[in-house]
């Protein structure tokens, strides 16, 4: 879990106590490219740190994929429904590659966010992050043209834009794919 580690470090103070409690809780596991870790309408029963790969969240809308998220080495996913409404999941997490994680329980997480205050600070930070992700989305899909919402998210996700597909690019932008071919031609 080095990566993970690392990442939960960068963002806050961390001990190596509370890094041995957390170890003491995971499981290592693998997925293969394409595999649905988190499914629509349904309890996951656990939340995935990302050591190795790369992730995308999506709705599913009338049929329609709309891209929601990525996450790659060093990220956690999970259905925010089931940790804090107890309630299946209202979107999908799927691997885009192979993927290399730890899953926690989602009760053990829990746990671990009520009893440990260094990872209930790491916890809040994610979600602040987060939330200000989604707040920036939220107004450059508003405000920008395609073109500078593209430049944007090429800083935010380079390691998407270097590996995943451009459909899923272009729905997360909003844009239809013939667009995002055009912006990228012209780079």
């Amino acid at each position: 879990m080095n990566k993970v580690i690392s990442n939960m470090r960068a963002l806050c103070p961390v001990s190596d106590e509370t890094v041995n409690t957390l170890l003491a809780k995971v499981e290592p596991c693998r997925y293969p490219k394409k595999y649905q870790l988190i499914q629509e309408n349904r309890y996951c029963k656990y939340a995935y740190f990302i050591e190795k790969g790369m992730t995308r969240s999506f709705w599913l809308v009338d049929g329609e994929e709309i891209t929601t998220s990525f996450s790659s080495d060093g990220g956690i996913v999970f259905s925010m429904d089931e940790l804090y409404y107890n309630k299946p999941s209202e979107e999908f997490v799927e691997t885009l590659e192979e993927v290399e994680a730890y899953k926690i329980l989602i009760p053990d997480l829990i746990n671990l966010f009520t009893t440990n205050i260094e990872l209930s600070n790491w916890g809040r930070i994610i979600h602040q992050n987060e939330y200000r992700r989604l707040h920036r989305s939220h107004k450059e899909r508003l405000t920008l043209p395609a073109k500078e919402r593209y430049k944007e998210f090429k800083k935010q996700f380079p390691d998407v834009c270097r590996t995943a597909n451009l459909g899923y690019i272009a729905s997360y932008l909003g844009i239809t794919p013939s667009t995002l071919s055009r912006l990228r031609a012209k780079e």
